[in-house]
């Protein structure tokens, strides 16, 4: 292999996969851009087994295993989608090359990066509850080293649960190349959300699944409207300062001002449907999350091996404000009766709780490949955390932990086709906010010390197609609801499973994306706990989704695709006596592209729950809201 071919690989290994030029929104489809079916999403098209939310039964984003363009991120609200590109969910033979893997799994966020050559896009959608929307991005050069990339949208949402909202995006974000080998990116955006009515959420007064309104029906208040702004900024930075030194650092600000929060519950429901109409008022609260860090990486090219070192420095700051919340009781009330009282005058709130957390982590990482072998990596890490937590009449209560993180990951390559591959991973990582219905309400959870073991193979079964398979064992602490309702630690789960991911072209036309989840999860209740059951609350047993696009041969620039979905039963409660039963789900769509006045344009129709399975959504431990059945949707998207 060349010297030339080594830098290629070694510019891969140490800049996100992601970083790329943008790509005009007409082109944009998750199936044929897809690598693997653990997931991914582009624009307003989204697809695999796992979420941000979601990753082998725990969520990376409340975890903090978040990065933009590869570097550590730390959210206190998610990234504008006029600014976000792509996402994609990295996890086993998938994150191999990730400096620092996480237990939790990696979600690396590609931002809509300005093309030097200009543009725009316009991009409008609509669906069949009434939802209405447009976006505009583009990028404009500004000579032969310097190009602004900016986003607008406006959107007025219509949601399945009969609630709705207006709300605006902006975002600007620029590309300058001061010099050869330099690039500085900074960026802003900015969410204002208005007139947010607040969904109504279900709570039985036993253990049963409760009855839900019909769709697009909110019994709540109309005077409930949430109303914030999100902002995100920050500057990317990369300089290669030498020969095989890279040197890239980012920093961030994320920022929730949230001015009015609503919460309203249908408490106490009883099989007729009837129960206590709640409704949480929050005062105005704000959460920031300052983050970045600071990556020095040397590659070295020794014959047919590739090492690459990497020397890192992260860094988080966070606050929030909760608790303090009114709560109003409009009395016994009943499913499809809507509630009549008028807004009060005032509220009343009582002094809030804050949460102050700081850490510092700074590590070393390698990363070797020896082609037709296989590759190495391993990183070690020491994290200096501290929390304080004060809360009205307690006394302010302090954490710190100073933990020994480190992960390793081996690949063989048994043949040109076949990979085998292993792992190990310690991390520290979040758990969260304590669910709506919880006596801590919005209080965050305490971070936690997980672990993971994977292993699996990697086979390329034809030029167009791979598979990916393989087993995790990943443990961490458990929480739920005690006997005085508080959401906290009540044990430890060991989640295992397999999970398997099928991708490619499988002809020039039909392109797949299929993969799957089986989980065995097991939870260890402390003996303090009360009554916890063996199941996790949200764990199903199994997922299994599977994607296929296909170029039509009777008609040009015509695609049709089909996405078919099966979700196990899963734990609803803490005790386990409620569970969410099983939920199937099939898809069609199309993409129609064409030219509209010269420009290339793409109109995406979709058909979704086409057999009307509308289901069980889970807020929280024993809180239910309500998933959708059939609705349309779609885009209109043109190139300028």
């Amino acid at each position: 292999m060349s010297a030339r071919s080594w830098v290629i690989i070694a510019s891969a290994l140490v800049v996100s996969p992601a970083a790329a030029l943008a790509q005009s929104r007409s082109g944009e489809n998750a199936v044929t851009q897809a690598e693997d079916a653990f997931g991914f999403s582009i624009g307003r098209e989204s697809l695999g087994i796992y979420t941000a939310s979601d990753v082998r039964g725990f969520s990376p984003s409340a975890a903090g295993n978040l990065r933009i363009e590869g570097l550590y991120f730390d959210e206190a609200y998610p990234l504008q989608s006029t600014l976000l590109g792509s996402t994609s969910i990295k996890v086993g033979l998938t994150a191999q090359g990730y400096p620092f893997a996480a237990p939790s799994g990696i979600v690396d966020k590609s931002l809509r990066l300005p093309d030097a050559h200009g543009g725009a896009s316009v991009v409008t959608n609509a669906d069949s509850f009434g939802t209405l929307g447009v976006e505009v991005d583009g990028s404009l050069p500004l000579g032969q080293t310097l190009s602004i990339g900016y986003g607008i949208a406006g959107n007025h949402g219509q949601r399945p649960d009969g609630t709705s909202n207006w709300s605006h995006s902006e975002s600007l974000i620029a590309r300058w190349h001061p010099s050869p080998g330099v690039e500085i990116m900074p960026f802003w955006a900015m969410d204002n959300d208005y007139d947010d009515e607040a969904p109504t959420y279900y709570v039985t007064a036993e253990p049963f699944l409760p009855r839900l309104p019909k769709v697009a029906r909110n019994d709540g208040p109309g005077w409930a409207d949430n109303r914030y702004t999100g902002t995100n900024f920050g500057v990317l930075t990369s300089a290669r300062v030498a020969e095989n030194w890279l040197v890239r650092a980012g920093a961030f600000r994320s920022v929730n001002d949230v001015k009015r929060g609503f919460t309203a519950l249908l408490a106490d429901e009883q099989p007729d449907g009837s129960g206590e109409r709640l409704l949480f008022v929050d005062p105005p609260s704000k959460s920031s999350a300052n983050s970045g860090e600071l990556r020095v990486t040397h590659s070295i090219l020794d014959g047919p091996r590739l090492h690459v070192i990497h020397v890192s420095v992260r860094r988080r700051s966070e606050r929030s404000e909760f608790g303090g919340s009114d709560v109003l009781d409009f009395g016994p009330g009943q499913i499809g009766t809507k509630v009549p009282d008028p807004e009060p005058p005032d509220f009343h709130f009582s002094e809030v709780s804050r949460d102050r957390v700081s850490q510092t982590t700074a590590g070393v990482a390698y990363d070797g490949r020896w082609k037709n072998v296989g590759e190495i990596s391993f990183g070690i890490s020491k994290a200096h955390f501290r929390k304080e937590t004060a809360i009205p009449d307690v006394a302010v209560a302090v954490t710190r932990s100073s933990p020994l993180l480190y992960n390793a990951t081996a690949a063989a390559e048994l043949t040109a086709a076949v990979t085998l591959y292993a792992g190990y991973a310690r991390g520290l990582e979040g758990s969260g906010v304590a669910p709506p219905n919880a006596a801590n309400r919005n209080e965050p959870l305490p971070v936690i010390l997980t672990e993971q073991k994977d292993a699996g193979v990697r086979i390329q079964l034809t030029h167009g197609i791979k598979a990916v398979a393989g087993l995790f064992d990943l443990s961490r602490p458990y929480f739920g609801f005690d006997t005085g309702q508080v959401y906290k630690q009540v044990g430890t789960v060991s989640d295992r499973g397999a999970e398997f991911s099928l991708s490619g072209s499988v002809t020039p036309r039909l392109s797949l994306v299929a993969g799957g989840i089986l989980f065995k999860p097991r939870v260890r209740a402390d003996e303090t706990a009360g009554k916890i059951g063996s199941k996790p609350v949200g764990v199903p047993t199994h997922l299994l989704m599977a994607n296929a696009n296909w170029k039509a041969s009777f008609a040009r620039g015509l695609e049709l695709d089909i996405a078919l979905l099966h979700r196990g039963r899963m734990a609803a409660t803490t005790d386990n006596l409620v569970f969410i039963p099983p939920r199937a789900r099939v898809d069609l769509g199309t993409h129609y592209r064409f030219r509209l006045a010269k420009r290339s344009a793409t109109l995406r129709l979709q058909l979704l729950n086409l057999f009307d399975n509308a289901g069980y959504g889970r807020v929280g431990s024993g809180i239910y809201g309500q998933l959708p059945g059939r609705y349309v949707q779609g885009y209109l998207a043109v190139d300028l």
